[in-house]
């Protein structure tokens, strides 16, 4: 098994390439990136984990011309959008107003696809004033099918490529018969809910879900009536989209009432999490992801580094993404201008922590490989701890991009 690093001296070598007679006009220049997510409220502590990733990893490559062929310095403008659709917009335009011109945003789907309209709109009204929007999080399959725009580009593997991959995987479990279906009541939790069932009927038939429940997003503060349903159900499995304190404060219900089957989950890294699951669950709750936190290289050190000098966890891996794509393409277009930075991120393959990742040009979706990882305690081969649990997330199955890459509908509508 092919266990993927980034290795310093294969990255550079492509970058090198780049720079190489490119002194471009955008070199020195400060890149403004508003960063839109909440810093307030049930999802604070992950969007305070996020803006600190695009800051320390703003840092790195304002520091480090093999990182940053185009030699420009990135500069992150947080602005906290209480998870509200209608705070996001107002935020999206004060920064427009202070001539910004990149956008990130990622902690849920409702935000986004708000997100991803303002910012089409604005650039139809303001030509020379383009912004484009770069998604670090945000899963939903629409984005880059139905919804797809010129102006958005994503990071994360969508929900539908995320269950893909983990039906994949469970397929080969023959011990999985019986699974129940919890998920947060908005586009993402729903779209988990029915890509779940059309791909566990596609690849294992003989999988009963027993029971399928939607509940406020960010909002529940007691999971242990849900957990009592899944108990009586005779799930032996639950499938579940959760995050943030939706998905911490699940498992410390599961751990109190007692339930002893397994979960599959998307977001068992994220802050709260870990602490919440404890040593109870070792061998019990896997999670589908495009990063994780036992990966060797670069990437390793880098984690390190994060917690030493934040005394927190680095989870968000689409952030290097961002910066990585970033750089290249305004190396490439000789400009920080985004209607030349985006047509040079179209197709743009590069290689980051997990190997080749690829921008899709048909729906600005990066083609990335995928992780399964199980929660066990860490050990030699897996030593990385998140918020000083004793326990890790260690990998047991990669999926090649092309295994989880799902086809789009994206009839894109460019300038």
């Amino acid at each position: 098994m092919r266990i993927a690093t980034w290795v310093h001296r294969t990255a550079v070598g492509s970058l090198m390439l780049l720079a190489v007679g490119t002194a471009a006009a955008q070199k020195g220049e400060t890149v403004k990136i508003a960063w839109i997510d909440p810093l307030s409220g049930l999802m604070a502590p992950v969007g305070q984990n996020q803006v600190k990733s695009f800051q320390f990893f703003a840092e790195k490559f304002n520091k480090d011309a093999r990182l940053n062929p185009a030699g420009v310095r990135f500069e992150i403008v947080p602005f906290d959008n209480k998870l509200s659709p209608s705070e996001t917009l107002n935020a999206l335009k004060t920064a427009v107003d202070q001539g910004v011109r990149y956008v990130t945003q990622g902690n849920g789907s409702s935000v986004a696809g708000a997100l991803i309209d303002a910012v089409a709109k604005h650039n139809e009204r303001n030509p020379g004033k383009e912004v484009i929007y770069l998604n670090h999080s945000a899963v939903d399959p629409d984005f880059t099918n139905s919804r797809c725009s010129y102006w958005h580009f994503r990071f994360d593997a969508d929900t539908s490529m995320k269950m893909e991959a983990l039906t994949t995987f469970i397929k080969d479990l023959p011990d999985v018969k019986k699974v129940y279906l919890l998920n947060q009541n908005y586009s993402h939790g729903q779209q988990v809910a029915r890509y779940a069932k059309e791909n566990l009927a596609k690849k294992r038939p003989d999988v009963q879900v027993v029971g399928e429940d939607f509940h406020p997003l960010a909002q529940v503060r007691d999971f242990a009536p849900y957990i009592a349903k899944i108990k009586a159900s005779g799930a032996d499995s639950v499938i579940t989209g959760n995050w943030g304190s939706d998905l911490s404060l699940l498992m410390k219900a599961a751990n109190e009432s007692g339930y002893a089957g397994r979960f599959f989950t998307y977001y068992t890294g994220v802050s709260g999490a870990p602490t919440a699951l404890g040593r109870n669950f070792e061998g019990r709750i896997y999670q589908v992801a495009y990063h994780h936190y036992n990966m060797a290289g670069q990437m390793g050190q880098w984690q390190n580094e994060f917690r030493q000098k934040l005394n927190d966890d680095f989870y968000t891996g689409s952030v290097i993404h961002i910066y990585n794509i970033l750089s290249q393409a305004m190396a490439r277009a000789k400009s920080t201008d985004p209607l030349k930075v985006a047509p040079a991120m179209e197709g743009l393959k590069f290689n980051s922590f997990s190997g080749e990742v690829e921008m899709r040009k048909s729906d600005h979706q990066l083609q990335q490989p995928l992780f399964i990882t199980v929660w066990q305690q860490a050990d030699a081969k897996s030593p990385y701890s998140p918020e000083n649990t004793g326990m890790t997330l260690a990998m047991v199955k990669e999926l090649p991009a092309f295994v989880s890459s799902t086809p789009t509908s994206c009839q894109m509508k460019r300038p």
